[in-house]
């Protein structure tokens, strides 16, 4: 009786294990996910395990056998070239939110963001401008397009840092290492982020639009599961909640 019972207890165990999906996200969903997650867990029971990181790092991560079951993109380019690669199901490419830029400074900074938006970046009091890294971050070329569109990119390159990420670069600018940044609008609304500073939208024209898209992986050991929790991101509450962290709702692709 003890050894069935050990053995049942080892098949719920392995089974419970099982059902967990991975999913690889952008960071910029660091604050909103989480929240998201938790919701889906509670009406489902169904868990997911998150790893957060920049887009391009995370599709090198999937091209080198990670085992995500579903990939959360800060663009569209990263899940296409992974179903192009044969490494995720292009039938469950969703299009689940439009990102937008901002720019971010502390709250005790002289600085007037709401006269002078992107040309508080050539005061001199400003050394450093967070930007995530535009070899591996969407928000990093959004960031370097925005500073070009504004013909300052030569002024003040040489005063950039570069985070990992984007929410690399807004650590950067929250903790004083920079005394401006270039980050995404989840983050400036985040709980962590809301009250410590002033942020000016950059408008939807001075970069290339942010197109944020989802994909389940070929390799996804969950795929029904992974299925599921993409189906669960098109749903009105899931809709709000990124819409409260600045996201807004894309014009689907067909």
């Amino acid at each position: 009786m003890k050894h069935l019972l050990a053995l049942l207890l080892l098949l719920i165990g392995t089974f419970a294990t099982a059902q967990e999906i991975l999913v690889a996200a952008a960071a910029d969903m660091n604050a909103a996910l989480p929240q998201l997650v938790a919701d889906y867990t509670k009406k489902t029971g169904q868990t997911v395990k998150l790893s957060f990181g920049s887009s391009g790092n995370l599709a090198n991560q999937i091209r080198n056998g990670a085992p995500f079951d579903v990939f959360f993109s800060a663009d569209e380019e990263y899940p296409r070239q992974l179903i192009a690669e044969g490494l995720a199901s292009k039938d469950t490419l969703y299009r689940y939110a439009v990102g937008r830029l901002v720019l971010w400074i502390p709250a005790d900074s002289a600085l007037d963001l709401s006269k002078l938006g992107m040309k508080v970046l050539l005061d001199p009091s400003v050394k450093k401008i967070a930007i995530a890294n535009p070899a591996h971050a969407p928000y990093g070329r959004a960031a370097e397009a925005a500073l070009r569109h504004f013909g300052m990119y030569d002024q003040v390159s040489s005063r950039l840092v570069l985070g990992e990420n984007v929410s690399q670069a807004a650590q950067f600018v929250e903790s004083g290492n920079a005394q401006a940044g270039l980050i995404a609008l989840s983050h400036a609304l985040a709980p962590v982020l809301k009250d410590k500073g002033r942020y000016w939208t950059v408008p939807l024209d001075a970069y290339p639009t942010l197109n944020q898209a989802a994909v389940v992986l070929s390799r996804s050991k969950q795929p029904d599961a992974a299925r599921r929790f993409l189906e669960f991101l098109r749903s009105p509450e899931a809709t709000s909640l990124l819409g409260s962290y600045g996201f807004s709702v894309p014009v689907e692709t067909h």
